[in-house]
């Protein structure tokens, strides 16, 4: 190749490599989607009486802490290990998939997560590998398939990672164990009121995220539909920027000024 030849565009993603393909996936997110839900709001105020399936549900920190006292060390690692594992694939898959167009998907999609997403966007590319680490939730597990990450090295991040951040949990909590036990003993004594204030967030939430557009499960469900008009919407803005592309009748611009109509004749 002629060493003034212009380089090789690069190609956008192809997308998912089957229908079958996308519904699992999408399937599953929604499905850990609604099952962390059920358990934030359903089993808070029963933590202590259904502690495995507490976790099972939704192993974010604030349930893991709570729930700790109830459960054997090898259920507090197994269970919660399996269920923050289980889901940052298909986000990286979502990624990995839909490239850019994802990533602005999913800032776009929540009005609860889309400001932190784009913070989240920011620091990925200057520290991709502390962030699988230290916090793979689903925008950063995005980040990272959409950015071209290794699966070993995602795969090797997110298991280090999960495993690190769960024995610092399980030690800390002994530590502040006193204003937990307080917490906890909240919870226990007032389960009704803990129920309705869990009820009377999540529809909050929910509500929420309905202004902004429908929420992540909104999202996922029309998936490709929103994929496809964020591209078209990419597509247009580039080709209106100037220097842009020149359409048809124009020339294209060779000072930045943009096309300029092609004189007759």
């Amino acid at each position: 190749m002629p060493d003034d030849a212009p380089a090789p565009a690069p190609t956008r993603p192809s997308g998912p490599p089957s229908p079958l393909a996308r519904n699992v996936v999408v399937g599953s997110a929604i499905g850990f989607f609604v099952l962390a839900l059920a358990g934030d709001t359903l089993l808070l105020p029963n933590f202590d009486r259904y502690p495995e399936l507490f976790i099972a549900a939704n192993s974010r920190n604030r349930n893991l802490v709570l729930a700790k006292p109830e459960l054997a060390w090898w259920a507090f690692f197994g269970i919660a290990t399996v269920r923050l594992l289980a889901s940052d694939p298909l986000f990286f898959l979502i990624g990995r998939w839909y490239g850019d167009a994802g990533v602005r998907w999913i800032e776009k999609r929540s009005a609860t997560y889309g400001p932190i997403a784009r913070r989240a966007e920011k620091w990925f590319g200057k520290a991709s590998y502390p962030l699988i680490l230290i916090a793979p939730n689903n925008y950063v597990c995005l980040f990272a398939g959409a950015g071209g990450m290794a699966v070993p090295v995602f795969v090797a991040l997110n298991v280090v990672g999960t495993v690190a951040r769960l024995t610092v949990l399980w030690f800390v909590t002994d530590s502040v164990s006193e204003p937990l036990d307080v917490l906890r003993g909240l919870i226990t004594e007032n389960r009704t009121l803990v129920f309705g204030i869990s009820l009377g967030l999540l529809a909050l939430s929910l509500w929420s995220d309905r202004r902004a557009g429908g929420g992540e499960v909104g999202g996922l469900l029309h998936l490709d539909e929103e994929i496809s008009e964020i591209e078209a919407e990419a597509a247009t803005a580039e080709a209106t920027e100037p220097g842009g592309p020149a359409a048809p009748g124009e020339v294209p611009a060779v000072d930045g000024r943009g096309p300029t109509p092609r004189p007759p004749g």
